[in-house]
């Protein structure tokens, strides 16, 4: 309750009371992968990329269970490049506890060679004035992978020699 120096709360001061709560924000559930997300992350446990093959012939990554354009079942994932060109991005300055890395990185949606969608992943630019629109990064993979998302670290920019 709110209380001033008199010591009374808000309401026997003539105040309305402000009522507040703790309130996190969870998913205590688990998701099954299904068939098309888990050959994309038996995938990255290889150190490979792949993408939902639609009918239209683009590929879009992280693949779907539906094409996008027509709702039929994905069929066929393809590999994809291992690197690509980031087309936006935001700078993380102070990560917090679960981001994917541990120090100041760009959150970037990175368009693969290969796709015709973005992937939303980290770069690890280490400062803001590196990231840039356009620049190409490459993907690191964990050296030990078991099959998640996570097996891909994140991107790191390519250098132009």
């Amino acid at each position: 309750m709110d209380r001033d120096h008199s010591g009374l709360p808000a309401t026997a001061r003539g105040e309305a009371a402000v009522l507040s709560t703790p309130y996190v924000l969870e998913y205590t559930y688990r998701r099954s992968v299904g068939p098309v997300i888990g050959r994309f992350f038996a995938g990255l446990r290889e150190g490979k990329i792949q993408g939902a093959l639609t009918t239209s012939g683009k590929v879009v990554v992280p693949p779907t269970e539906y094409d996008p354009e027509t709702g039929e079942p994905i069929v066929d994932l393809v590999e994809v490049g291992g690197s690509g060109v980031v087309t936006t991005w935001c700078w993380v300055a102070e990560p917090r506890p679960r981001h994917p890395l541990d120090r100041p990185f760009g959150f970037a949606l990175v368009k693969l060679d290969g796709a015709d969608t973005a992937l939303l992943h980290a770069v690890d630019a280490v400062r803001e004035e590196h990231m840039k629109t356009k620049m190409r990064v490459k993907a690191r993979f964990r050296a030990e992978r078991t099959g998640a998302i996570t097996d891909l670290v994140c991107f790191d920019p390519e250098i132009s020699e």
